[in-house]
């Protein structure tokens, strides 16, 4: 059996506007009872909150169904980092996973107090609300010893105007003000692997995304069948400059369902 799964932004839907064909492509999996997961490296939005986002566009899936990196961050922090207290620079999904992990999460007011001392983990993905304060403690916690994780690594992210700065930029800044290397837990990494096995238990898996640096390398890195839309980042001339190639290329999503009745 065959189980797929789907990057979200780009792939389903760009910012608030669903990509033609996505909701009957998944109509189509449910009706066939063939698993599939919603695998998204924006933490903005828990799985919860992208359930609902989802609704909204005709799509109605199972919170279990839907992974975000900011949950998969989570789960890697309570596997594999000692417990301590964590200053987020994120948005509200990427808190409430912080604030799940039960470890403490200080704020900007707290380190304004000096609490940014006491911060253990500074955890980053997206952040709409970013600001040079947050930069500030976010440098100095990891400059004093803090560990450095990242969330993802897309440097930017499609939205209804266009490209928009991702997670990777503000890794970036931090990066240069603290010339610490984060460790990055989303796509393309094992570490999202990690948590798509535990949820899909099939011979086989497919990977459907609009980047190649992150979508289409983690199919190729943990051999998964590879396909690529052409709604959201990456291009056809991405993919003839690339190194990493997708084994299917088709505009939208909503061709994946003529490809599903024709292979299925």
């Amino acid at each position: 059996m065959i189980g797929i799964i789907f990057d979200m932004d780009g792939v389903l839907y760009r910012g608030k506007e669903p990509v033609r064909g996505a909701k009957e492509v998944i109509a189509f999996l449910k009706a066939r009872g063939i698993p599939f997961l919603f695998l998204t490296n924006n933490s903005t939005r828990d799985p919860s909150m992208y359930r609902e986002k989802l609704r909204s566009m005709g799509m109605d899936v199972p919170e279990e169904a839907i992974l975000t990196s900011g949950l998969a961050t989570r789960l890697y922090m309570e596997k594999h980092l000692e417990p301590g207290r964590v200053f987020v620079v994120g948005g509200e999904g990427l808190r409430r996973e912080m604030e799940r992990l039960g470890w403490g999460v200080i704020g900007v007011e707290d380190a304004r107090d000096g609490a940014w001392r006491e911060v253990k983990h500074v955890v980053v993905g997206l952040d709409p609300h970013l600001t040079y304060e947050k930069l500030k403690y976010a440098t100095l916690a990891i400059r004093n010893g803090a560990s450095f994780v990242g969330t993802n690594p897309d440097t930017t992210y499609p939205a209804e105007e266009g490209l928009y700065p991702g997670a990777g930029s503000i890794l970036a800044a931090l990066e240069a003000s603290t010339d610490v290397k984060p460790l990055i837990i989303g796509k393309p990494n094992e570490a999202a692997y990690e948590v798509v096995r535990e949820k899909l238990s099939v011979d086989e898996l497919w990977m459907v995304g609009d980047r190649l640096d992150t979508d289409i390398a983690f199919a190729k890195r943990f051999g998964m069948k590879a396909i690529m839309v052409l709604t959201g980042v990456s291009t056809l001339g991405d993919v003839e400059r690339s190194e990493v190639k997708p084994d299917l290329v088709l505009p939208d999503v909503g061709e994946l369902l003529s490809y599903l009745e024709a292979v299925l």
